[in-house]
């Protein structure tokens, strides 16, 4: 079926699509529903944000919690920016968490508190792309805009039996085409959200539950039986790797943390200063060297703390984290955005990546 769809086709995939969602919403935080069927635009800001890379099991409590924290965008524009990591620990992906307290910012500044329900407004802040604006505005303003992610992708290509590279630019262009013709004016809130659902719940990446799907004789890849192999990727990459060092550098009882720069991965967080070896340098050259350039310090290696492996979105890294002590030079935040000392029953107050609080538990257990 290409575009323009047949209405009556459209209407059908409409109301089964609506009819399925509507029985299989369980208890999700951001899902209360207001008295006219909308929600409160921050909420589901919020939920939008958090959900983009990461599952619904593991935002609920992240969630909870960080609306517990910063229940208006006022107290979130309000917060340092070290609470909203801190609040966001552990969640991943934090580039979303520095733009989500950036954009709080500008809502407040430009827009009174309150979240803009204009498309041009609303895409103009941070960590706002394509989905996440027709998300919010389908979801709080009721607002026919269409959405596309990993799982409406995957429903689409087949429902339509797109056997075309999915990330192939003609390709995305050409679902989102289908997204935006499929959203129905009534309802377009629950309409995409049943639609997320489908993907997550139903038509799922492998061995679709098809029999259970409510527009199974409306797909066209099930008709064909093609439907296992879609959607078409391009074969993946090899994955690299690195060696990174990381130093616990003593002060008697204390020891150093350094936060990263905010324009750089992992911005804002704090962690066990060090970086990626370069190739043909060892360990202990690495980590001198890594702390001369971040806070001209030099430094004694000592034994090893512990190995971390970690994997990221586009590479692969065993975190190296040996015991240190300054021989010469005071800290001073050349490459880092600024450094503390710190002890074993203080350091939780510093927000830190997941390797880094592998390297404290590490530290705890001795």
């Amino acid at each position: 079926m290409t575009l323009p769809l047949n209405p009556a086709w459209r209407d059908e995939f409409a109301a089964r699509l609506l009819a399925w969602g509507s029985g299989q919403r369980g208890h999700l935080p951001w899902r209360a529903a207001a008295d006219d069927g909308r929600r409160d635009p921050y909420r589901v800001w919020v939920a939008e944000i958090m959900l983009q890379q990461t599952g619904v099991t593991t935002v609920g409590p992240y969630y909870d919690r960080f609306l517990a924290r910063f229940p208006t965008v006022a107290t979130l524009a309000a917060a340092p920016l070290d609470d909203v990591l801190k609040a966001w620990e552990g969640l991943g992906y934090y580039a979303r968490a520095r733009h989500l307290h950036r954009a709080a910012q500008i809502v407040v500044a430009e827009h009174g508190g309150r979240v803009p329900s204009d498309a041009h407004a609303l895409a103009r802040l941070p960590g706002i792309g394509r989905y996440t604006l027709g998300a919010i505005l389908s979801i709080a303003f009721g607002q026919p805009a269409p959405i596309l992610d990993g799982n409406v992708r995957r429903v689409l290509a087949r429902v339509f039996a797109i056997t075309d590279n999915v990330r192939a630019p003609a390709t995305e262009r050409r679902l989102w085409a289908l997204s935006e013709a499929l959203v129905p004016a009534d309802a377009p809130g629950a309409f995409n959200e049943a639609l997320m659902d489908l993907g997550a719940t139903i038509c799922i990446a492998a061995r679709p539950r098809c029999l259970a799907c409510p527009v199974m004789s409306l797909c066209q890849g099930r008709a064909m039986g093609i439907q296992d192999a879609l959607p078409t990727r391009p074969p993946r990459r090899q994955t690299p790797h690195y060696d990174v060092t990381a130093g616990v550098i003593w002060r008697g009882d204390e020891f150093l943390v350094a936060q990263r720069p905010l324009d750089k991965m992992l911005g804002g967080l704090w962690e066990f200063p060090g970086g990626k070896c370069d190739p043909g340098e060892t360990l202990a050259d690495c980590l001198r060297r890594e702390l001369r350039e971040e806070l001209a310090i030099e430094v004694a290696v000592g034994d090893a703390v512990t190995v971390v492996r970690h994997a990221y979105t586009h590479f692969r890294i065993t975190l190296h984290a040996f015991h240190g002590r300054i021989v010469s030079g005071e800290p001073r935040a050349v490459e880092v955005a600024a450094f503390a000392w710190t002890t074993l029953a203080d350091v939780d107050r510093y927000a830190m990546a997941v390797t880094d609080q592998r390297i404290l538990a590490a530290l705890r257990r001795r």
